[in-house]
């Protein structure tokens, strides 16, 4: 018999987005799961046909009363009538903001029925180190945690930032099961008219992605850009969209680098781009695992990035590419000029898809259902 989970996610571009659909598209191609996404949009990556997959959609009204449209309540309503309907067998949320939340709250909904669903929760960075840590959330985010089933994190030291900022019980049991990456996807396309295009003399591409807020500092990739320009031929892509990127396009005019460096906005194949990349840059702040410099390996480009948060978890310094401290741009540069050498880049690019096929999603989808048996098993005593 089919295990039905619903799925709670942000239909979004982001990282944690991207992880519950993902997973909840492996899941139905088992065939051993019926999966229900419960969300306000359907989800960015939900984008084929499956017997397995269901969407449905959390119905916002809003009145003249609210000066904010109640969605925590819209959310836990819809995951209660999901749930009665279609007889769930398990929730799991992503993001625990406002999503486990409302998960608790449509379990007592449920229990009062005498209807017992467990929930698991998976943190997945910012609704922890940054929107969690907001003294008016905290109480809210430490109870939902402590209350789910089962609670997961894509990093040890996402874990281990949890433990410091919430007050976690020592009978929670926070498991970390990292990203992952479908290998079917994100791998290296033919696309060297594409190349030619954009680098007609050769050039070497370096590339960074990102919803362009300060925590991404941005802005040091174009520093580090101008630095490394100067010793190799190269081109910048700058892909996505957020607040940064208006002041980002001015720095490119201030250091008259407009020539070389092109804006390129969201985009959904971002697998096409990174294929014909030679170097992706992610100098963030804060990065609770580093999906997108994931996606990057798997295309064969090696990784300049920071030291920060669950980035050494995935980036091996030296050997699929090189971290510094957040902020060195000058360190970064020396260590992308090294990459970029032609005796060097091949090696550099072959190692960071090798890295990049131990997080293949085969690898990783079996720690979430060993997850889903170890709290269901409880629920059956």
């Amino acid at each position: 018999m089919k295990l039905k989970i619903g799925i709670v996610c942000y239909p979004t571009y982001g990282g944690s987005g991207v992880v519950a659909t993902e997973l909840g598209k492996a899941l139905a191609e088992t065939g051993r799961y019926d999966v229900h996404f419960i969300t306000y949009n359907q989800p960015t990556r939900l984008d084929f046909f499956n017997e397995n997959l269901f969407y449905h959609k959390v119905d916002i009204r809003t009145y003249p009363l609210f000066k904010y449209p109640p969605y925590e309540l819209a959310l836990a309503s819809s995951m209660v009538n999901v749930v009665r309907n279609e007889k769930l067998d398990l929730l799991h949320v992503h993001y625990a903001i406002p999503h486990a939340s409302a998960a608790y709250m449509a379990k007592q909904i449920l229990k009062s029925e005498g209807y017992d669903i467990p929930f698991v929760t998976t943190l997945h960075g910012t609704d922890i180190t940054l929107v969690g840590k907001e003294e008016t959330f905290e109480p809210v985010v430490s109870f939902s945690i402590n209350e789910s089933d089962g609670v997961t994190a894509v990093s040890d030291s996402l874990k281990q930032e949890t433990h410091e900022y919430f007050g976690i019980r020592d009978t929670t049991d926070i498991k970390v099961i990292h990203n992952f990456i479908d290998l079917d996807r994100f791998r290296k396309h033919p696309k060297d008219h594409f190349k030619k295009a954009i680098c007609p003399n050769g050039e070497k591409l370096i590339i960074h992605i990102s919803n362009m807020r300060k925590v991404k500092r941005a802005a040091d990739v174009i520093e580090v850009f101008k630095k490394v320009s100067k010793e190799v031929p190269a081109k910048l892509l700058m892909v996505g969209d957020g607040p940064e990127r208006t002041h980002l396009e001015e720095m490119c005019y201030e250091c008259q680098i407009c020539g070389d460096v092109r804006f390129l906005g969201k985009l959904e194949q971002i697998e096409e781009v990174l294929s014909v990349a030679d170097l992706f840059v992610m100098p963030s702040e804060k990065e609770s695992f580093g999906l997108a410099a994931l996606e990057a390996m798997a295309c064969e480009v090696p990784v300049i990035s920071s030291n920060a948060g669950g980035l050494p978890e995935l980036n091996i310094n030296g050997v699929t590419g090189f971290m510094s401290e957040v902020g060195d741009v000058e360190d970064m540069a020396k260590n992308a000029i090294h990459i970029l050498q032609d005796e060097n880049l091949a090696t550099f690019k072959a190692n960071a898809l090798k890295r990049a096929q131990e997080f293949e999603i085969s690898n990783i989808r079996p720690k979430y259902e060993a997850l889903y048996e170890e709290v269901m098993a409880k629920y059956r005593k």
